[in-house]
């Protein structure tokens, strides 16, 4: 397998990743609106817990960033998705601060 091959690999998996923790992360704060409790409150929060973990574990950089630029990626906010910058240059601060209401919403709503 090529190396440009590998990389296009690497950045869907982390495009679907990003996406799939970005709806976690908006449930939970839905969860925390709505006063929602179910099995998907339960998922959402795994899946960002195990994210958070990993993110932290790995000295606050995705371990698939090292891999694509490992197979080629030229460096840059969106080196290692295949979403646009304008999507990705600001993850941590929005999505970050949406985590944390959220979680707050569900610890007050308890």
């Amino acid at each position: 397998m090529t190396d440009r091959t590998k990389l296009a690999l690497v950045k869907t998996a982390h495009t679907i990743i990003y996406l799939v923790m970005a709806a976690a992360t908006l449930f939970i704060l839905y969860a925390g609106i709505a006063k929602y409790r179910g099995p998907l409150l339960t998922v959402a929060v795994v899946l960002t817990g195990l994210e958070a973990v990993v993110f932290f574990g790995n000295g606050m950089k995705c371990p698939l960033t090292g891999l694509a630029q490992k197979y080629g990626a030229v460096k840059g906010y969106a080196f290692d998705t295949f979403l646009p910058e304008k999507w990705t240059k600001y993850t941590f601060r929005f999505f970050g601060t949406i985590l944390v209401v959220g979680l707050a919403l569900l610890l007050l709503n308890r």
